[in-house]
């Protein structure tokens, strides 16, 4: 599925409202990550997160951590509402994160649930990215990888491109050092393949396709969906990195 930024930011700005209390498994790797990060550094001078979103991650953050000065990027600037409720002092940035301007080097990058979303994650992993970190700079992140969303990719023949855990980990040496690197499965069950719809909508990584499903279109999906998986589960497959620049 070609990614399409004002799509991808429409979806999120309709399930922010909803997402703190949908997004189970973006809460649970927020906390892995910063779980992992804390056993390598717990203070920081400049950190720029991307993709803040709700503030899932910024708040575990800052639970844990401290840093002198700190940036948020979003697609949407209606995340600054939430970020606002969370941050007494930070610097926020609305855009595109593989094209934004910072002015300033970090020595974190931190992110979760967003790079799946980068048109060219190789690029802007090694050369975007690499480039806005200082010298041994960390860039620790949340993603996916190829068996995400698995049931949904079966059913309707559309998905993400998701890359292999192996391939990330490829791409992240060419100019890192990996510190961590994990990756694992985890299937969340619903009533109805309806709820599972609802389920996405609400956490805005609905990956169907850009435009309105019709009622019968609905229908089909679900008993398609129920067909196939008649537990009506949904597999995530998160990954999770921290690495520093050689």
């Amino acid at each position: 599925m070609q990614i399409d930024a004002r799509t991808v930011k429409k979806h999120f700005e309709k399930s922010m409202e909803d997402y703190d209390k949908n997004a189970v498994v973006q809460r649970l790797i927020a906390g892995k990550l910063i779980d992992e990060l804390v056993k390598i550094k717990t203070s920081f001078s400049d950190v720029l997160e991307l993709g803040s979103g709700t503030g899932l991650l910024t708040k575990e953050f800052f639970a844990r951590c401290k840093c002198t000065s700190f940036t948020a990027n979003d697609l949407t600037a209606r995340s600054k509402f939430y970020l606002d409720k969370i941050l007494p002092d930070y610097e926020f940035i609305a855009g595109n994160a593989e094209k934004i301007k910072t002015g300033k080097n970090f020595d974190l990058i931190i992110s979760n649930a967003m790079f799946q979303w980068f048109s060219d994650f190789k690029n802007s992993v090694n050369f975007k990215l690499y480039s806005m970190l200082k010298n041994d700079g960390l860039l620790a992140f949340t993603t996916f990888s190829e068996n995400n969303f698995k049931e949904i990719r079966k059913t309707t023949g559309i998905s993400l491109e998701y890359k292999k855990f192996t391939d990330l980990k490829e791409i992240l040496a060419e100019n890192y050092k990996i510190l961590h690197a994990e990756e694992f499965d985890y299937k969340m069950n619903f009533t109805s393949a309806l709820e599972l719809l609802a389920h996405m909508k609400h956490t805005g990584v609905n990956s169907l396709g850009t435009r309105k499903w019709t009622f019968v279109e609905v229908k089909k999906f679900c008993e398609e969906y129920q067909k196939l998986y008649p537990e009506i589960s949904l597999t995530y497959s998160p990954v999770i990195f921290i690495v520093q620049k050689k």
